[in-house]
């Protein structure tokens, strides 16, 4: 199994989120193959100055191409709210499975109706980086109950 997640994201010289990534994504590694694609380039940081709509325009070209095979899930506050055992459900959609993150401005209606679902992590606004924690850690959780390991319980 291959999880990606996508994430629009301007990467420092060593974030702080890194060791706690690198960690779930060991723990992991006996399940799925995780890999992290961040994004973020000119046209994005551009778009971000103009206007919402035209960032979140930026955030579907930039993600678009990734969008081919597989299980594409966004993530987004008007998402559907799963527990723990629906998420590792989510997990079971395919061998490819990509996660989506927005930059600060969310995704446009365009790009999550090209996703095959949408979860939300609550009403909360955290984030894009530690949103993505809290996803590395729902996968981690999803892979132990869905492969009978305790540390979900």
């Amino acid at each position: 199994m291959k999880i990606t997640i996508y994430s629009i994201d301007k990467r420092g010289k060593k974030e702080i989120y890194d060791p706690i990534i690198e960690h779930f994504k060991k723990l992991s590694k006996r399940y799925a193959q995780i890999e992290i694609v961040d994004i973020f380039n000119n046209e994005i940081a551009k778009a971000q100055d103009i206007s919402v709509e035209i960032a979140q325009k930026s955030y579907t070209k930039a993600l678009e191409k990734f969008l081919q095979g597989g299980y594409n899930i966004a993530l987004d506050p008007t998402g559907k709210e799963v527990d723990s055992f629906s998420f590792a459900k989510l997990l079971q959609r395919g061998a490819n499975i990509s996660f989506f993150i927005g930059g600060a401005y969310g995704f446009e209606k365009n790009m999550l109706n090209m996703c095959d679902f949408k979860v939300s992590f609550g009403k909360i606004t955290m984030s894009h980086k530690l949103a993505k924690i809290v996803l590395m850690e729902q996968i981690y959780r999803g892979l132990a109950i869905n492969n009978n390991h305790p540390y979900h319980k």
